[in-house]
């Protein structure tokens, strides 16, 4: 490798992040160009009077390979949730939790009547057997629906109604579980081997901090500039922004899938997507839901799907003496924020009858139409590999391995070392 080899970045998001950081501590001249005003893609935080929103409902994993290698937990300050979640169905709540990590949650495990002794038992099998399953033989074992899946191995239809079809349907954004049971597979494995998390200064301090250590690399990052074209049909690589044309050996496109398809014209980036609707909501201080520090599921209705006690949670999301939950529904409904917020109201005040819910003030609404894309059987034989493009041109996204934060994070190392490797 020369000294004076340039590499340009398209797009800000997890993928480019990691590729354009691993590039640049391996030598490259690394330019970032990022459309929007600040980097991050769809892993986001704002930040007002005291609150923090993520742009939508994200957790982190920390038993992601990937962001294992990336990131710097420590420093992130995580809070967890408690393993399990409440199954909430009219007046009735049932803790389904782990005890074999989490002690408290033995008792009222046992004593949940939404699931059977024997679903129950079912779960533990399913969890020791996965915790002996490589992520290699997951992603490339014979595919099925999760619910042909979960059918196959005896788990009854109560059990898939009123746990895994909320349960799943936040991780997948598919209540109907005709996602790829590879995807249950890896997250029930990473669920049960490590914690689910999100950091005390909100999800957007992952992006954050992947962002001070490109910098701090020597990559520059160029945001409001969008790449309009590339071209590496030459054998060498440009790259068109706004008012100028760069040249550069090596271009990875990290973009939007949309995007990506018409950078590089590789058909097989996927662009059906699953969206979701997450309103963030005050509740009353000491409210018992807004108290607890587990994902709430509704098993009756999908509107909410789920309602997450940020703040019980990570108290850094609201300000003192006020309370913050996070409440999504799945897909993009044309339905007004006001009436969301009025289904989810009397849905949590049927779960909580005794407790005063006060205003329910909303403060955030957010509606993501593009959060994953969609994953059914079979799609990961189809997805794109990171040199698909013509020329020096390469693909990062998580549609390129598995739409999901340790995708993305993979993919940008993935089209770090394909640059690398055909560069030197």
């Amino acid at each position: 490798m020369t000294d004076d080899e340039d590499v340009v970045v398209a797009g800000g998001g997890l993928a480019g992040l990691v590729a354009a950081r691993h590039l640049a501590e391996d030598g490259f001249d690394v330019t970032l160009f990022e459309r929007e005003p600040e980097v991050g893609g769809r892993v986001r935080s704002t930040h007002a009077d005291g609150f923090t929103f993520d742009r939508g409902f994200q957790v982190l994993f920390t038993s992601y390979p990937a962001a294992r290698r990336e990131l710097d937990y420590e420093a992130l300050d995580l809070r967890s949730f408690s393993p399990g979640a409440v199954i909430c169905r009219g007046d009735q709540r049932a803790v389904l939790g782990d005890p074999l990590r989490d002690p408290g949650a033995l008792v009222p495990s046992i004593l949940n009547r939404e699931v059977s002794t024997a679903d129950k038992l079912r779960t533990l099998l399913l969890k020791r057997e996965l915790a002996g399953k490589s992520l290699d033989d997951i992603w490339s074992d014979e595919d099925a629906t999760i619910e042909q899946y979960l059918a196959a191995r005896g788990f009854s239809e109560r059990y898939v109604d009123r746990f895994v079809r909320p349960f799943y349907g936040g991780i997948t954004l598919d209540r109907s579980l005709s996602t790829s049971k590879r995807v249950f597979e890896f997250t029930f494995k990473l669920l049960a081997e490590g914690q689910t998390v999100v950091p005390a200064d909100g999800m957007g301090a992952v992006t954050d901090q992947l962002a001070d250590r490109v910098r701090d690399a020597g990559v520059t990052v160029e945001t409001e500039t969008p790449v309009e074209v590339v071209d590496g049909e030459s054998g060498d690589a440009t790259v068109e922004v706004p008012g100028e044309t760069v040249d550069a050996d090596a271009v990875v496109v990290a973009a939007d899938p949309d995007s990506a398809r018409d950078l590089t014209g590789v058909d097989a980036v996927p662009t059906e997507w699953k969206g979701c609707v997450t309103q963030h909501v005050a509740l009353p201080a000491g409210h018992p839901l807004a108290d607890s520090d587990r994902i709430h599921l509704n098993a009756e209705s999908a509107v909410p799907n789920t309602v997450a006690p940020m703040s019980g949670v990570a108290p850094e999301y609201a300000p003192e003496g006020r309370e913050l939950v996070a409440v999504t529904t799945l897909g993009t409904p044309d339905r007004p924020s006001t009436d969301l917020a009025a289904a989810a109201r009397e849905t949590v005040a049927g779960w909580y009858p005794q407790a005063s819910l006060g205003e329910f003030e909303v403060l955030h609404t957010h509606r993501v139409p593009f959060s994953q894309f969609a994953q059914p059987p079979g799609i990961h034989e189809t997805l794109p590999d990171a040199r698909d493009p013509d020329g020096p041109v390469y693909l990062a996204g998580d549609y390129t391995h598995n739409s999901s934060i340790n995708g993305a994070m993979d993919s940008g190392l993935a089209a770090a070392d394909a640059v690398r490797a055909d560069l030197q």
